[in-house]
């Protein structure tokens, strides 16, 4: 949810801390390392990245080569800190002041989607190999926490979460990786995590297993899939009353989407998910006292930067109307 179409790192930026919980920003458009995988790539033992064909792979050989040097720098936080080349947006992001805002976020591609995305030499998903599936976990957790660390120096409540779109595959039955298996292990990365733990997918997962894990923040595209999340009120309940908050994805990012709907219309389907919660109830004034708005779904996916700038400007005032209309201030 970080990834933005635009090729100027001001205007990604404006745009960033238009919202009241701003983003450091990820721009593809402009370098192939701004690519989300590409940036959890980082020092990753085995990793092999060509910037021409764009594309990522794994090299079993290349991992067992570069991981005593991997090991030297276990204790360097800068090892794992995102650096200038893999992303131009960070540093400018960090040299703004962050302390006015209610909360700031960062992003990295959660281990499941990698794991399922970068595959090896036999063109095999990595997150398959029970040897590179753990480390991957353990890297991941290194590469958020110092993320983290660093966010909240800038503001105390900050967070990183991480983007998930692979959640909803392992649950199809039509991987090697089981979602038992998912379970135990999801349920341990978490554990290993500082600060506030996310997760943001625009995908129907199943939502219990997210529900009932030890998160804060899920994030979803309720445009899409909110039909779906509400029918789980039984772990809604559960999550909210943890304290969990829910990050309503709801302003499209598609311009055929943009071009027949209103902010009216969106508020109604948002009104409707959270009265239909209410109706088995769920108390109305939490389920508002514990919702974000964010857009639907990953920007990238529309490639014109105005329909983007749209989307947020809608996402602002559909914020507004909710805040009057509810008192929310």
């Amino acid at each position: 949810m970080g990834i933005l179409p635009h090729t100027s790192v001001e205007d990604a930026l404006r745009l960033a801390f238009s919202l009241d919980i701003p983003f450091w920003p990820q721009l593809p458009k402009v370098s192939f390392y701004e690519d989300m995988y590409v940036q959890a790539s980082e020092h990753l033992p085995g990793i092999i990245i060509d910037e021409d064909k764009k594309q990522i792979s794994f090299s079993k050989d290349k991992f067992y080569e570069e991981l005593p040097d991997y090991f030297e720098h276990i204790d360097d936080l800068d090892y794992f800190r995102l650096s200038p080349r893999y992303s131009l947006v960070y540093d400018a992001f960090l040299k703004n002041d962050l302390s006015p805002y209610y909360a700031v976020r960062g992003q990295l591609i959660g281990p499941v989607s990698y794991g399922l995305k970068i595959t090896d030499e036999d063109k095999k998903p990595i997150i398959y190999d029970d040897e590179v599936r753990q480390f991957l976990y353990e890297f991941m957790s290194q590469k958020i926490n110092v993320q983290y660390q660093e966010l909240v120096k800038y503001n105390e409540r900050a967070f990183v979460w991480t983007d998930e779109p692979g959640l909803g595959m392992i649950f199809m039955a039509m991987t090697g990786y089981s979602s038992e298996r998912a379970r135990e292990d999801y349920a341990e990365f978490l554990k290993t995590l500082s600060g506030p733990k996310g997760v943001h997918l625009c995908a129907n997962p199943d939502w219990s297993f997210l529900l009932n894990l030890d998160l804060d923040i899920i994030s979803l595209d309720a445009l899409a899939c909110g039909d779906v999340f509400i029918c789980y009120r039984e772990e809604i309940r559960g999550f909210l009353n943890r304290g969990g908050i829910i990050a309503w994805g709801i302003t499209p990012t598609l311009d055929e989407q943009l071009s027949d709907i209103t902010t009216s219309d969106l508020i109604l389907k948002l009104e409707s998910y959270w009265d239909s919660l209410a109706a088995v109830g769920i108390p109305k004034e939490q389920i508002l006292a514990q919702a974000w708005l964010t857009p639907a779904r990953c920007c990238l996916v529309n490639q014109d930067q105005s329909g983007v700038e749209k989307s947020f400007s809608m996402l602002r005032e559909i914020s507004q109307q909710l805040r009057e209309k509810y008192k929310l201030f």
